[in-house]
């Protein structure tokens, strides 16, 4: 399955809408987007990944490396109400550094008016991403491990 992007304002906030699989050979179509939407002085950037049906850790990469290029002058948060996708966020501890959102009504209520969303803590490490991937089937199923199909 293709990525699909899709960026738009909405009231202070960039939101940056992903569908699809985000994977080693479609990442850098996600890097290239987010930092376009960063792009602001104080970016509030919203990552809305409701209709992403597998990450891998190149994909954890690059909305780590937007986090990194953001948090010094706004902030970026995400959307995910997949309890799947949200698992590889959970089993990779990436829940500590992203603020992340059931809603995208409730991610972009975190803009305030000068752009900037509430933020994990500045001491919560960002490492590299672990290599878990997450894949879910029509059915809501997860798959886990290196490679997906």
């Amino acid at each position: 399955m293709d990525l699909r992007l899709r960026s738009r304002k909405s009231g202070a906030a960039s939101v940056v809408e992903v569908g699809g699989e985000v994977e080693l050979h479609s990442a850098s179509q996600l890097r290239d987007e987010l930092i376009h939407a960063s792009e602001s002085e104080n970016p509030c950037v919203v990552v809305d990944l409701s209709r992403v049906t597998f990450i891998d850790s190149t994909g954890l990469g690059v909305l780590v490396g937007a986090l990194k290029r953001v948090r010094e002058r706004g902030a970026l948060s995400l959307v995910c109400p997949q309890r799947a996708v949200k698992r590889v966020f959970e089993i990779t501890g990436l829940t500590q550094v992203f603020p992340i959102y059931d809603t995208l009504e409730e991610a972009v209520a975190s803009c305030s008016t000068s752009g900037a969303a509430t933020t994990a803590p500045k001491e919560a490490s960002i490492g590299n991403a672990s290599s878990a991937t997450v894949s879910t089937s029509g059915a809501g199923e997860m798959q886990t491990g290196g490679a997906h199909g």
